[in-house]
C-alpha cells in the first residue's frame, strides 16, 4: 500500500518473482488500503507511512477493529525514531526503510506470514532503549519457567509453529503462553514482548528478531 505507483509496481515485480508469494491487491491511499484489506483479507500487508487520506499509523489503528487482521510490514522513506516507535506500538511486525535490500524484504514477508518480525538493527536497539524507559513492565519473575522459554523464542523471532516444535508443545498452547506473557508484562504485541526479552538478556542482541532460514 503506497501512494507512488512506481513503488507499487516495483514491489509487485519483485514479490511476484517469489514462487510462494501471491499478490492479491494494492492501494494508493490509506482509506483505499483499509477497503482492500477488508475485502481481500491478505495474510501480509506492505504499508507506507506517508499516504494521502489516511496515513500508515491511521491504517494500523483501524486494523485493530478487523476480525481478520493481517501481519503488517512498514516500508518507509522516513525511518525516524518516533515513527518507528509509533508504528510498532500501533501493531507493525516489521519496520524497514525503502532502501532495504530485496532479500531482506522477502525475508520480512515470510517472517510476518509466520508471525515473526524483522527489524533493522538500529530500530531494534531504539525499541530496546525505549522499553527500558517504560513504566509498569513487570519483571521476569512474573513469568513461569515455560513462559520464559517462550519469551526467549519470541526474542529470536520464532513463529508459533517454530516455538511449538522446539518446545514440544501444541501451537494453541504456544498461543496461550504468548497471550499470558503479554498480559503479565503489560505489553501490546509479540514484537514488544520479543524486545522486552532481549532487554532482559534472555538472548544475545545479535540473535534478536531473526528467523530460521
Amino acid at each position: 500500500m503506497d501512494d507512488h505507483e512506481v513503488v507499487r509496481q516495483g514491489l509487485r515485480f519483485v514479490l511476484e518473482q517469489e514462487p510462494d508469494f501471491k499478490i492479491v491487491g494494492e492501494a494508493a491511499d490509506g482509506a483505499a488500503a483499509l477497503t482492500e484489506i477488508r475485502r481481500l483479507t491478505p495474510d501480509v500487508v506492505l504499508l507506507d507511512m506517508m499516504m494521502p487520506v489516511l496515513d500508515g499509523i491511521g491504517v494500523l489503528h483501524a486494523l485493530r477493529s478487523y476480525d481478520e487482521q493481517p501481519a503488517v510490514i512498514v516500508l518507509t522513506s522516513y525511518p525516524g525514531e518516533e515513527r518507528a516507535m509509533k508504528a510498532v506500538r500501533a501493531g507493525a511486525l516489521s519496520y524497514l526503510p525503502k532502501s532495504t535490500a530485496v532479500d531482506r524484504v522477502t525475508e520480512a514477508v515470510r517472517a510476518a506470514a509466520a508471525g515473526g518480525s524483522v527489524l533493522e538493527p538500529g530500530v531494534a536497539a531504539l525499541l530496546v532503549r525505549r522499553l527500558r524507559e517504560r513504566d509498569g513492565d513487570g519483571p521476569l519473575e512474573r513469568l513461569s519457567t515455560r513462559e520464559r522459554e517462550v519469551l526467549a523464542a519470541l526474542s529470536r523471532g520464532r513463529s508459533n509453529r517454530e516455538i511449538a516444535r522446539a518446545l514440544s508443545l501444541g501451537e494453541q498452547t504456544v498461543k496461550s503462553y504468548v497471550s499470558s506473557i503479554l498480559t503479565k508484562l503489560n505489553l501490546q504485541d509479540r514484537t514488544q514482548a520479543a524486545i522486552f526479552g532481549l532487554q532482559q538478556g534472555l538472548v544475545p542482541l545479535g540473535e534478536a528478531l531473526q528467523t530460521d532460514q
